[in-house]
């Protein structure tokens, strides 16, 4: 599994037009699943990405989790992140999540994200998405299950 984790000042989700998830400041968070992930690997993920202390405190410092800081979350699912580029110019997404699969892997970790924070917007899981963001740093954190 692998988070793209983004620290946002305000981020949004369209899906043909109409916008479907927005928040203000927090993390929009990209979702690769993999077909070898379960249900305790996202358990972990989860942990980490709420406990990632990222945000500034009172002396500059990146010391604040997003509890800490009233921050909100945007979950996009996006099979892309599980890209194998190794062999010619087409990348192969073989170790991407069967869909099925991944997008009750994905509604797992937005059930389990909503029991601890007040706002967990999302995305349209295989759907044609435009999402906006205003990264706040810029800071973006990549997140894989294989190296937790």
């Amino acid at each position: 599994m692998k988070f793209v984790i983004q620290r946002v000042t305000h981020a949004s989700v369209t899906v043909e037009g109409q916008t479907i998830g927005k928040i203000g400041k927090g993390f929009l968070v990209l979702i690769g699943v993999s077909g070898d992930d379960t249900k305790e690997i996202a358990d972990r993920m989860v942990k980490k990405l709420l406990g990632l202390r990222i945000f500034e405190d009172e002396n500059g410092k990146t010391n604040l989790d997003l509890a800490a800081v009233g921050g909100e979350l945007l979950l996009i699912s996006q099979f892309t992140l599980y890209a194998d580029c190794r062999k010619g110019n087409r990348p192969s997404f073989i170790h991407a999540g069967a869909p099925d699969m991944a997008n009750g892997l994905y509604e797992y970790i937005l059930a389990k994200c909503r029991e601890q924070v007040p706002v967990v917007e999302k995305g349209e899981f295989g759907e044609d998405m435009k999402v906006e963001l205003l990264n706040d740093g810029p800071f973006t954190i990549v997140l894989d299950s294989a190296e937790l």
